[in-house]
């Protein structure tokens, strides 16, 4: 009987501690469920680079404008980040450039996120925060693609605005969307950073300091250029052009480093289309004479039309093309350039570069479509 009711009791005791368990188990699973179990994750986006042809006067030549498109390339895990601040303000910023004043709103503060952080990004591991400024825009259905065209705009332009960040790989870096969900609240914070990168450098550079090495031989040659300069416009743009036509070499090989950027046009003093418009830009940009790259197509003397780059400057309230490149041929054995032929491509109007020049609207394939100047007419006289 004794062994009965010992049974019994440890039954109950039994019973009461499973009942407990089943109590505290509902508890835990209804905030589990109140909560979501807080959920990051991180989906880059990265750039994708495209290679192009470009025409040279004597040959067609295979260029790298750096231009890419933007696809998305999601992480295969969850990536749980510590807890940054959110609240990123770039309102202030002031910025007053070409392709910065076609952008969209959203464009703009990325562009702005960029300017504020320029100098930390010549390490090429500063993570820029954009903090949750894309919530609304993001809250949305396809708000992860729109902001990825954002994003795209915003680099295009930024590139196309500033020759001076050379050093910059676009397709090293990377968008990244962190989405927390906390019951019914989605919240998200957005960052750039080169991902699984070392950093977002070109492959030239590992460091700040040769970053900042590279700058200081660029401005060393840019000051002795510009200890020319008259302030009469038509004198300096001429000046520029013509140092540009008369030290820089072509590089048709394309085997060279720096030959898209101003690094490769004024230090190494080689490089093709790219290395010429934006060495032009950079130096009219230090004299405050309104200058903007333009890429589009060229048909070069034996007709085959390629993409290529050149420049639009103002010269008296007007816009005028010049295509240094071409200003610049390749000449085969010893010959000179004589000076009709130097200036063949200097100030020109729509009427005559229209011949062999057409601009693009989009930096890529699908990209926002940017305006250029309304070029005057008639060449400069």
């Amino acid at each position: 009987m004794r062994d009965k009711l010992t049974t019994v009791i440890i039954t109950f005791v039994i019973l009461g501690i499973i009942g407990v368990l089943i109590v505290f188990g509902m508890i835990a699973f209804e905030e589990i469920t109140k909560l979501s179990n807080v959920e990051t994750a991180t989906d880059p986006v990265q750039w994708e680079e495209n290679k192009n042809q470009v025409a040279n006067q004597d040959k067609t030549l295979e260029n790298n404008i750096e231009v890419p498109g933007i696809v998305e390339n999601p992480l295969d895990k969850l990536i749980q980040t510590p807890d940054t601040n959110t609240n990123v303000d770039y309102s202030n910023v002031n910025v007053n450039k070409y392709f910065y004043n076609q952008l969209e709103e959203y464009s703009k503060t990325i562009y702005k996120a960029f300017e504020t952080n320029k100098e930390e990004m010549k390490s090429g591991t500063k993570q820029i925060e954009l903090g949750d400024s894309f919530s609304s825009l993001l809250s949305q259905t396809n708000g992860q693609d729109l902001l990825g065209k954002y994003y795209q705009s915003a680099i295009e332009a930024y590139t196309y605005d500033n020759p001076e960040v050379f050093y910059l790989s676009p397709n090293k870096m990377f968008l990244n969307i962190e989405t927390t969900t906390r019951g019914n609240t989605v919240s998200y914070r957005v960052y750039i950073n080169s991902g699984n990168e070392t950093n977002y450098l070109t492959d030239e550079f590992t460091s700040k300091e040769q970053v900042e090495s590279a700058i200081a031989q660029i401005e060393q040659v840019r000051d002795q250029i510009l200890q020319n300069a008259t302030g009469d416009t038509y004198h300096d743009i001429k000046m520029v052009h013509d140092y540009l036509v008369d030290t820089i070499s072509y590089d048709s090989g394309l085997s060279k480093p720096y030959i898209y950027n101003i690094y490769g046009a004024l230090v190494e003093k080689l490089c093709v289309c790219e290395g010429y418009a934006r060495s032009m830009k950079y130096l009219l940009d230090s004299l405050n004479i309104p200058c903007t790259i333009v890429i589009g197509k060229g048909t070069n003397s034996e007709g085959q039309t390629e993409n290529h780059a050149w420049n639009y400057v103002e010269i008296e309230g007007k816009w005028y093309a010049i295509d240094a490149t071409w200003d610049d041929p390749v000449i085969i054995g010893n010959g000179t350039l004589s000076q009709s032929f130097k200036y063949r491509y200097f100030l020109k109007g729509s009427n005559e570069m229209a011949k062999d020049h057409t601009p693009s609207n989009t930096f890529t394939d699908g990209g926002k479509e940017f305006t250029y100047p309304s070029l005057s007419l008639e060449n400069y006289e």
